[in-house]
């Protein structure tokens, strides 16, 4: 793929990566910081061309495609299979889900069944296939949630809803595999696309920059506290 890089071993061990949603943003900017630290790098997203841009900047292994579709986490698990496995799996990809954003009580269903299957199957998915190794290299998840997940904000019912079941199932995996550290990180309002097309973009140019959540994630991996949920 464009832009592969695989880093040598230092002393027989390397660190392995996976990042869904790492075209720009906190995926990118996380992609970005792991690299330069000398982790090897899978990162995929659906704009393959903002993808390859990311791997030429990364040193990456860029696999575009949907974490929904079962094909493309299957390509992104031979991958990890292909570096010896994952040391750290970080769900970044979402989707926002209908817009502009509609009250529950209008909320199309089958859009809101497909954002579960992004924000929620998909992320379940690629946990279920990177486990083992994640438990024999004692790994760790880092699955990206949101505010919108533990209040209540007007239009955000379907994307909070699929927040909120990531974090419960964060929270069990957290108790089911002892092994791995588990972390899920509201990281707060970001300057990114997706809350443009929320909130529109005067109001989005106010949030944070993506790069200044990074040293919270890089600490995280560092430092290896105890699972759990983690806010900026």
């Amino acid at each position: 793929m464009p832009g592969a890089r695989r880093v040598p071993s230092v002393g027989g061990m390397t660190r392995n990566a996976l990042i869904t949603g790492a075209s720009r943003g906190l995926g990118l900017a996380l992609a970005e910081a792991l690299a330069d630290d000398g982790w090897n790098l899978v990162i995929t997203a659906r704009g393959a061309a903002d993808l390859h841009r990311a791997a030429e900047r990364t040193g990456a292994l860029a696999i575009p495609g949907d974490v929904a579709d079962p094909a493309h986490r299957q390509a992104l698990a031979t991958a990890a299979g292909d570096l010896g496995g994952l040391d750290l799996l970080v769900n970044n990809a979402s989707g926002l889900g209908a817009t502009p954003l509609p009250p529950l009580s209008v909320y199309p269903l089958d859009a809101l069944a497909g954002l579960f299957g992004t924000n929620v199957l998909g992320p379940l998915a690629l946990i279920q296939s990177a486990l083992p190794d994640l438990r024999k290299r004692r790994g760790a998840v880092i699955n990206i949630t949101s505010d919108a997940a533990v209040e209540a904000y007007q239009g955000w019912g379907g994307y909070g809803a699929t927040k909120a079941a990531l974090e419960q199932l964060s929270h069990v995996l957290a108790a089911e595999e002892p092994e791995v550290s588990v972390w899920w990180v509201d990281p707060g309002e970001m300057r990114t696309r997706m809350l443009a097309e929320a909130v529109g973009p005067e109001a989005a140019a106010e949030a944070a920059d993506p790069a200044e959540v990074v040293p919270t994630l890089l600490n995280l991996i560092a430092t290896r506290p105890a699972s759990g949920r983690v806010t900026r």
